[in-house]
């Protein structure tokens, strides 16, 4: 599978905000020389995170972006499709309807790839990587 830059960004800044600083506010700068990304890109990242209520962001002098409640909930699928939003990966280019073989096929595959997806979350991540922090 392969998924956008902005998803891998996404992931990589959900799965900081948990291990390192789950209940405070980190600002876009430091997310993003983290992942050596421009700041301007990181935010529209973050703007869609913020849409779909995964985090929160404050103002001010100690502002910045941190994580919702319920956060150790949130799964790779659920951040995937913040990003990518919910549309299928397999496609068939030719429009054979579901009869198609080779769409059941995918479909089958895509089912269980979501599945796995849907059952990893970044918290159990987060926790084994706040001893390398």
């Amino acid at each position: 599978m392969k998924y956008s830059k902005a998803t891998d960004y996404a992931l990589h800044t959900m799965l900081f905000l948990m291990a390192a600083t789950p209940d405070k506010a980190v600002g876009v700068q430091q997310l993003a020389e983290k992942q050596g990304v421009s700041p301007t890109y990181l935010s529209k990242i973050l703007t869609k995170l913020a849409k779909a209520d995964m985090i929160e962001s404050t103002s001010g002098a100690h502002g910045g972006y941190k994580l919702k409640r319920n956060w150790e909930k949130l799964s790779f699928l659920d951040i995937i499709h913040a990003i990518e939003g919910t549309s299928s990966l397999f496609d068939c280019s030719l429009d054979h309807g579901p009869e198609c073989p080779i769409q059941q096929v995918v479909e089958v595959a895509e089912a269980k790839m979501e599945q796995h997806l849907r059952q990893q979350t970044l918290a159990t991540l987060a926790i084994k990587m706040k001893d390398k922090l």
